[in-house]
């Protein structure tokens, strides 16, 4: 029976390699897969999942206006799984539509994502697969300035940590740190500077 997982994790957790290596193992057995990823997210190419470690894959793009749902239903070759990187930055309704796939097609649904914004509060992808999803995981890294487990998205700007703005604003090491509470609170950002 297929189910929606939802697999979350602060910066640098390993997401995006995760969905590498699934399809990988998937297609390794001539069972393909579709990979889909979120539109507003640019920094190699729309429609373009890359991991940290240089490996890279052509993905779907998911606007505000894909229906996701039929966009699966029509392709020509029914996948085995679906693989949804940045599902932070899905919609309400395109996490209903995740679900409808599982629920109607049978497909199972893997989202990879970001709990919670520089903010730590909610994407509204990542509150509504947190409502949605079968299953839940954490994907676990450490924070970039001690040993403690990261749980929270540091955002920062001149060497300086910023705490208010807008939601998104894609970019990777240059502008975010996975950090442990104390070090959200706390960066050690001048030892980054030197």
């Amino acid at each position: 029976m297929a189910q929606l997982f939802f697999k979350y994790g602060a910066m640098n957790s390993g997401k995006t390699i995760e969905i590498l290596k699934v399809a990988h193992n998937y297609e390794e057995q001539n069972k393909p897969v579709v990979i889909m990823t979120s539109g507003i997210d640019d920094r190699e190419a729309v429609g373009l999942v890359s991991s940290r470690i240089g490996l890279k894959r052509d993905a779907i793009p998911i606007f505000d206006e894909t229906n996701v749902y039929e966009t699966i239903k029509d392709l020509a070759v029914t996948p085995y799984c679906i693989l949804i990187d940045e599902s932070q930055f899905l919609k309400k309704e395109h996490v209903c539509q995740l679900a409808d796939i599982v629920d109607q097609l049978n497909i199972p649904v893997m989202a990879f994502g970001l709990k919670n914004d520089f903010r730590n509060e909610l994407f509204e992808g990542s509150e509504y697969l947190l409502l949605y999803a079968d299953k839940i995981e954490e994907m676990k890294t450490i924070c970039w300035f001690c040993h403690k487990k990261a749980i929270m998205n540091l955002r920062v700007a001149d060497g300086q940590p910023v705490y208010t703005g807008e939601q998104i604003q894609i970019g990777g090491n240059e502008s975010y740190f996975p950090v442990c509470r104390q070090h959200y609170h706390q960066p050690v950002l001048e030892e980054q500077n030197k």
